[in-house]
């Protein structure tokens, strides 16, 4: 028989628990280090929102350190889409729109919003690219690979 000790108890327990605190934070670091670059996909479809959203965006990949750590897009439907229209979009919102297609933002515009406007993708600001099944099916299909929802 082992003779017990309690000083041998406390240091094997002390032992344990630091190993086990030690994988824990490993892992968790790799996972931190392998998962780094932050998706959010923002759903606009109110016109008085858009240039909150575009500034929303703007300070997120500011805040992210930079648009390589981050992949953002946008879903515009409604009464939004108007707002995008390049022929009479205030000076304000083309900024920020090739200021965010320049840092990678991807700019989605639903087929069916431009349908009932009367509106093709070459009427909208340079940038965007038509969601061919729609807005909504479009903001699923982008959560389905990973980005988060907002909708400001």
């Amino acid at each position: 028989m082992i003779p017990t000790d309690r000083r041998n108890i406390f240091k094997t327990a002390f032992a344990t628990a630091a190993g086990l605190f030690a994988v824990r934070s490993s892992t968790t670091a790799a996972r931190a280090d392998t998962s780094t670059i932050q998706k959010a996909v923002y759903h606009l479809s109110d016109a008085e929102k858009v240039a909150s959203v575009l500034g929303n965006i703007r300070n997120h990949i500011e805040g992210m350190g930079g648009s390589q750590n981050v992949r953002i897009a946008v879903v515009v439907h409604g009464t939004a889409l108007k707002s995008f229209i390049a022929e009479t979009a205030n000076s304000n919102i083309k900024s920020r729109v090739i200021s965010a297609a320049n840092d990678g933002v991807a700019l989605h515009a639903c087929a069916n919003t431009m349908a009932a406007q009367g509106v093709v993708v070459a009427d909208l600001l340079p940038g965007f690219v038509v969601a061919e099944k729609g807005g909504v099916v479009r903001l699923v299909e982008l959560q389905q690979d990973g980005y988060l929802y907002l909708r400001p």
